[in-house]
């Protein structure tokens, strides 16, 4: 198997915690570059010399890395707000809409981060109605869930890669069928951001949801893309001070911000961000086209070898039907995950063992990894 190529090798050095690990883990949390350390301790700076226009520059690093999100997923300027989780502003968003006409169901799936299902449960106190669309052999039944999909429903709200099986949705299609009946489409991209091309035009979804903590290789961060025409339109209860149209003549807001700042809330976490810069310019640099192939050389790989090992492989094998994370079940398959951590090769466990290769992992890693795998495997089954 050839190695990774020269661009993306190199770009280990910007990872500390390659040198004392296997860390096969960035769909559940990427590895943190160093320069992480020196945004700290700017911050620490800033916060031991305080003076009040610090506001100012961590604002503008605020709105800058949301802008540079949009551009990783094909969005114009203005168009993203970030928050401390996906569930803030999934929530957000929800009170943006009427649930007391007709047009109240939303549409989910049962392999959604449970996020998803809980938060929509809770709207059923203001009329909402949630359905659920069963799964099929751990991937969304994609022709089941258009048919959900009615002159009822006001949002369809669906995963596009799964944490648990590693299976990405037909996205373009869902939203072709859910616009046909008038619904609007919000898409949790968690999982394939940054290690699969995504670009929100082509899907033509109206909200799209992620986080940098995973594969953005940053800190505990999240956005919500907002299709720039539905902007005008959404007016959320749960706000605050900075989603208005003038925040900082701190006088009382007259409207709505015009941007997708009007989906952001009141005093921000700006840390989080400026945490999260290095890490999304890093993958920006080596770019998401490069990094799916190099993603999909490794996955395949690790299918391979399980295969080989007699594990069960409960991720899709088609490469366009899989993201970047690899679902294995077996036999006492928790206890291998923290055996070989012990062994320092580091995954994770949801349900089944999970193996998420980056960029800035090598196939020599994943031979390592799947050879201790193996040998923990045996010594389980023994």
């Amino acid at each position: 198997m050839t190695a990774a190529p020269t661009s993306l090798t190199t770009l280990r050095a910007h990872y500390p915690v390659l040198a004392s690990c296997t860390y096969l883990n960035s769909n559940s949390t990427g590895a943190l570059p160093v320069a992480v350390e020196r945004v700290l301790r700017e911050y620490w700076d800033t916060l031991r010399a305080w003076r009040d226009d610090a506001w100012e520059g961590w604002m503008n690093g605020i709105l800058g890395y949301a802008n540079t999100v949009a551009r990783l997923i094909g969005a114009p300027p203005g168009s993203v707000a970030t928050d401390v989780s996906l569930s803030t502003l999934l929530g957000r968003l929800g009170t943006c809409f009427d649930w007391s006409g007709p047009r109240r169901r939303v549409v989910v799936t049962d392999l959604e981060f449970p996020t998803v299902p809980f938060l929509w449960k809770g709207f059923e106190r203001y009329g909402a109605e949630l359905v659920v669309v069963p799964s099929l052999d751990g991937r969304v039944d994609e022709e089941r869930l258009c048919s959900a999909i009615d002159e009822r429903t006001l949002l369809v709200c669906v995963s596009h890669g799964s944490f648990s099986t590693g299976a990405v949705l037909d996205a373009a299609r869902v939203a072709k069928a859910a616009h046909a009946m008038g619904a609007l489409v919000a898409l949790d991209a968690y999982q394939t951001v940054g290690t699969v091309p995504v670009d929100v035009s082509a899907l033509d979804v109206d909200f799209l949801l992620g986080g940098a903590h995973k594969w953005l290789s940053g800190s505990e961060v999240a956005y919500l893309y907002t299709r720039p025409s539905l902007l005008s339109t959404l007016r959320p209860a749960a706000t605050g001070w900075l989603a208005g149209d003038a925040p900082f003549t701190f006088l009382p807001s007259g409207d709505y911000a015009p941007d997708a700042r009007r989906l952001m809330a009141g005093t921000p976490a700006p840390l989080l961000a400026l945490l999260s810069r290095p890490g999304l310019d890093l993958l920006l640099s080596v770019g998401v086209e490069a990094i799916r192939a190099h993603s999909l050389a490794l996955t395949s790989r690790i299918i391979a070898r399980a295969d080989a090992a007699g594990l069960t492989v409960v991720t899709p094998r088609e490469p366009h039907r899989r993201g970047g994370v690899v679902c294995l079940r077996f036999p006492g398959d928790t206890d291998v995950v923290k055996r070989l951590a012990a062994r320092s090769f580091i995954c994770s466990h949801r349900g089944s063992l999970r193996i998420g290769p980056h960029f800035y992992n090598t196939a020599e890693e994943v031979e390592a990894f799947m050879d201790a795998l193996t040998e923990e495997h045996r010594r389980a089954a023994a």
